[in-house]
């Protein structure tokens, strides 16, 4: 795992050196989340009519990478954040809904990221079940740090109500809420292993439209996070705005 050598100093550079850059303009959060679909410097796919010529590519064209086969839909007793699906190769400008969540903190090398996640998913849904709380979205990783070495991250499972009592739990699973406010959504659909190359797209994109963002990033699981290597998995990163 090269990204945080390739790409999180990139996003970290970025949020610090464009401090003057322009935000973009500033809305009410909506109730639910909503998706409003943004240009991309991608160059389009070439029109069904041969007789109709294809919109010109910009210079120094961003090409997302190849989408790999989708899963099966996940349990909708369990949606995303965002009801609307994101389409490979898109940016997505949505607003995230502050989600009461179970929490759990962990620390991780890149070349263990994936059993790392795994592992802190399946305790949090073994403390679940045994507070007989039912999770209620998708599992999340925020990453809070990150160095050559490895990472320090927050996996998350989204639930309908956070107890009033949090329950006893030798894990350290405690509850809070999900990432929330304006954020950017870039779809990745291919292998974990293959990530790296959608956060490429995504600083790209960002150092392209001169976009603040903080420095921090989210992965949402749409489906399971099997092994680095399932092609068919279905992630959703999102940039959060300054």
């Amino acid at each position: 795992m090269t990204r945080c050598r390739r790409l999180v100093p990139a996003l970290c550079a970025l949020a610090a050196g464009l401090a003057t850059a322009m935000p973009l303009a500033a809305q009410q959060p909506p109730s639910p989340a909503q998706t409003n679909p943004l240009p991309t410097t991608t160059a389009p796919n070439p029109p069904a009519d041969p007789n109709k010529s294809a919109a010109p590519a910009p210079e120094q064209a961003i090409v997302p990478p190849p989408a790999g086969q989708a899963a099966q839909p996940a349990d909708p007793s369990r949606p995303p954040l965002v009801a609307k699906p994101a389409e490979a190769g898109d940016v997505d400008e949505v607003t995230l809904p502050a989600k009461p969540a179970a929490i759990l903190s962990g620390k991780a090398t890149w070349e263990e990221a994936v059993p790392s996640l795994q592992k802190a998913f399946a305790q949090i849904e073994a403390d679940l079940v045994k507070a007989g709380i039912k999770p209620a979205g998708r599992p999340i990783a925020v990453f809070t740090k990150t160095e050559d070495a490895g990472f320090d991250f927050e996996a998350m499972i989204p639930v309908a109500a956070a107890p009033t009592t949090p329950p006893a739990s030798e894990s350290g699973l405690r509850f809070g809420t999900t990432p929330s406010g304006k954020a950017l959504r870039f779809a990745h659909r291919g292998s974990y292993e293959g990530i790296d190359s959608t956060y490429e797209t995504l600083t790209a994109y960002l150092d392209a439209k001169d976009i603040v963002v903080q420095d921090k990033f989210v992965e949402e699981y749409v489906t399971d996070l099997k092994d680095g290597a399932d092609d068919t998995l279905d992630v959703n990163i999102y940039a959060l705005l300054k």
